[in-house]
């Protein structure tokens, strides 16, 4: 099941057309399946709150993900997407902001499947994976 929920936003509600399909077909694309997904989209300052109040980060970020489960095969988490970063790292990187929304959406997947941005190779890792999901998703 894969849950999207609105906060404090104004994120159009057509940038969400098939993303549930494409989100189940690229999870199997990697052996895994979709358990309980659940989406929110949020402001800056709301992320920020949560990142400060629950992880001791002291900055904005895009997405936080809270897995839910520990299995491998069976994916379940919480993601927290903050549309004010989406639209600004679409300036930033020259990208739609329905593509970097996307981009973001599976970033966090890509994370409970087992990919890590820690270190330069591991987020040039990340960057292809994320591309491959794009792929995907005009391809479903």
């Amino acid at each position: 099941m894969i849950t999207i929920n609105f906060i404090d936003t104004d994120v159009l509600i057509d940038e969400m057309n098939g993303v549930k399909e494409w989100i189940r077909d690229f999870t199997r694309s990697y052996g895994k399946e979709v358990g309980e997904l659940y989406y929110s989209f949020c402001s800056d300052e709301y992320l920020y709150k949560m990142n400060v109040d629950l992880l001791g980060h002291d900055f904005y970020t895009d997405i936080i993900t809270f897995p839910l489960n520990e299995c491998e095969t069976i994916l379940s988490a919480e993601f927290h997407i903050s549309i004010d970063r989406v639209r600004d790292n679409a300036v930033m990187f020259n990208r739609s902001f329905r593509d970097e929304l996307h981009r973001v959406m599976a970033h966090g997947v890509l994370h409970l499947i087992g990919f890590d941005d820690l270190c330069e190779e591991d987020e040039e890792e990340m960057r292809k994976q994320e591309d491959r999901c794009l792929i995907m998703r005009i391809n479903s």
